[in-house]
């Protein structure tokens, strides 16, 4: 029987977020681990703890599937100080691989991260707000909702949708408008905001927006902010049925421990 190996799992994925999608600062792809080996399992998950690694290990998968690189910025040396570097001690001492698709997959269209949100969402005639070199690849996306909402009507839809029990808005001026045409992005995507505000949207769905973000553009859109986590944890259901599809008799697992690493108190 043949068995299917990391590299087979990765070529699936890559299939459909080729990595010269990503942006030039990233670093999507194989972070560790041997791409012949026999895949036993995988987890995914946005982002790597020794925890999640823990968890990988005790379900018998010897690869991790994540959004965020473990490895980001260049290493000089691996000491066990910190996370990145307790993570990539315990992924080698339990020899178990890691991939990560960042902006891979934020950037690839129809299938991507701001699509994907805008499917929970329901927006219909969907299109890719910010085009990389003509093409229709790019950052985030732009569509219409089934019907128009008002600004508190569209924050509790985003929030139900998102599991974000807190959303950082911009003031309701007016407080009666009715939204018909969003724009968002996953992810920290408040640099959209002048092509969204471009594009004819009405309000831009983002995270890690800073303050400035909301005095500079608070008469022109009206912007919500719903968190890094929150907006980007469908990136598990995106990996889990890729995987699901290309490989049906395969051990695929969400991770069951990752939560939000900030809570709102």
């Amino acid at each position: 029987m043949q068995h299917t190996t990391i590299h087979d799992v990765i070529r699936a994925i890559e299939n459909v977020f080729p990595p010269h999608y990503q942006e030039d600062y990233d670093n999507t792809g194989l972070q560790l681990g041997d791409p012949a080996r026999s895949c036993s399992g995988v987890l995914v998950c946005v982002d790597v703890t020794t925890d999640i690694i823990d968890e990988a290990r005790q379900n018998g998968c010897n690869l991790i599937v994540a959004h965020h690189p473990l490895i980001f910025h260049p290493l000089k040396r691996i000491t066990s100080a910190g996370r990145v570097d307790n993570a990539i001690c315990q992924a080698i001492k339990d020899d178990i691989a890691i991939y990560a698709c960042h902006t891979s997959a934020d950037n690839t269209p129809l299938v991507g991260v701001s699509w994907k949100m805008g499917q929970m969402l329901g927006l219909s005639d969907i299109q890719v707000l910010e085009h990389r070199d003509n093409t229709n690849i790019g950052s985030g996306i732009v569509g219409n909702l089934p019907q128009p909402l008002s600004c508190r009507q569209l924050v509790e839809k985003v929030k139900a949708t998102f599991h974000a029990p807190v959303a950082r808005c911009s003031a309701l001026t007016p407080a009666d408008a009715l939204i018909s045409r969003i724009a968002l992005c996953g992810g920290a995507g408040s640099f959209l905001l002048p092509t969204a505000i471009d594009s004819g949207a009405q309000a831009f769905i983002a995270s890690d927006c800073k303050h400035n973000n909301f005095i500079d553009h608070a008469k022109s859109i009206f912007l919500i902010d719903i968190g890094h986590f929150e907006s980007e944890e469908c990136t598990k259901q995106i990996f889990y049925q890729l995987i699901r599809e290309n490989f049906p008799n395969f051990a695929v697992r969400y991770s069951q421990i990752e939560k939000n690493p900030i809570i709102y108190l």
